[in-house]
């Protein structure tokens, strides 16, 4: 693909400085790009790459003052970053998306139903009673089983596992590796110190503009569901256990762990290792800074929860009491010194 670096600026809503005719065929970093690729430079602490950049363009802010003369044109837009970001996802759909058509061998149960301007990739699998709707990519080696619904758009990566029931939204993106709709672990103690599996005959849904990302996995409910809210996105290696709810806009980074029949709100952001224990609720637009454990529920919206430190439990709760009231105690500290240093005055 080429465009010319004007239609490129029409497109972000941006003016061009400099020579807008170039042709432009790829993206780059700015440190690492060539003759033909396009930029951008959103921080400051990168701006003497804009002078030594190999770049045809580079997208800046409008009020970004130059301090030499550059080689390459400038896109000016209002915001660097989040134009850099849109033509990113436009050349991610036009690259990894334009496929259509069916691969064999793979296989569609002849009770499914799927839309026009779909792909099946090789070796993909759609079981019986499904409904796809248009412009569904199925990757290769995907498996999609009995009375799954998939949206208008939707994106199934190479070797994603999708579970009989499941309901998946409009324009969602399961990436690579990801499975949706396995047991949850669910499992009843018995008398002998064995356990016993508890069936999981629930499903899983999935709203519009969700993103699931490689090697997570998201269990399917005891009973009812376990559900994502609309445009909230899940990064990869994330567990979400049986009827986990989250909420819409939500994001949670890498190796995050949500146990079971957790709900976490809108807008809210979990970091990288986060832990939530079981049967509890984050408020809406709660953060949770990477590795905190969280073993209560937050009603309180807006709140940043950050820390996390495992030792005897008895002492571990005597702890944190004491904790919650040192600044109590070091104002009392502070008090008594400036009354004992009041008395030692001749």
């Amino acid at each position: 693909m080429e465009f010319t670096i004007q239609q490129i600026a029409e497109v972000l809503g941006g003016t061009v400085e400099g020579d807008a005719t170039q042709p432009i065929s790829s993206l780059a970093k700015i440190e690492e790009a060539q003759t033909g690729s396009l930029t951008f430079l959103s921080n400051t602490k990168y701006e003497s790459f804009l002078y030594e950049t190999g770049a045809s363009a580079v997208i800046v802010g409008r009020t970004l003052e130059l301090r030499q003369a550059i080689g390459p044109a400038l896109i000016r837009v209002d915001d660097p970053y989040s134009a850099f970001s849109r033509l990113l996802e436009f050349y991610a759909q036009a690259t990894r998306t334009g496929k259509r058509g069916v691969e064999q061998p793979s296989y569609i149960g002849e009770t499914s139903e799927i839309g026009p301007g779909h792909y099946r990739g090789a070796f993909s699998y759609i079981g019986e009673h499904c409904k796809l709707g248009e412009n569904v990519l199925i990757f290769p080696h995907a498996y999609v089983g009995d009375r799954v619904t998939i949206g208008t758009g939707t994106i199934v990566h190479a070797g994603a596992k999708i579970y009989p029931d499941t309901v998946i939204g409009q324009f969602c993106v399961i990436k690579a590796g990801a499975v949706i709709g396995s047991d949850g672990f669910g499992f009843a103690p018995q008398p002998d110190g064995s356990y016993k599996a508890i069936p999981q005959i629930g499903h899983v849904v999935l709203e519009d503009y969700v993103s699931i990302g490689a090697n997570t996995t998201v269990d399917c409910a005891t009973l009812g569901s376990t559900r994502v809210g609309q445009g909230s996105k899940i990064d990869n290696l994330v567990q979400l256990a049986h009827n986990v709810e989250i909420g819409r806009h939500t994001v949670v980074a890498a190796q995050t762990g949500i146990s079971g029949s957790s709900k976490v709100g809108d807008h809210c952001v979990l970091a990288g290792q986060v832990g939530l224990a079981g049967h509890l609720s984050l408020a809406n637009r709660t953060t949770v800074t990477a590795q905190a454990g969280v073993g209560k529920s937050v009603k309180q919206e807006g709140q940043i929860l950050q820390g996390s430190t495992a030792f005897d439990f008895k002492q571990n709760q005597r702890a944190q009491i004491v904790f919650r009231r040192l600044p109590e105690l070091e104002q009392r500290v502070e008090r008594l010194e400036k009354a004992q240093n009041a008395t030692e005055k001749p």
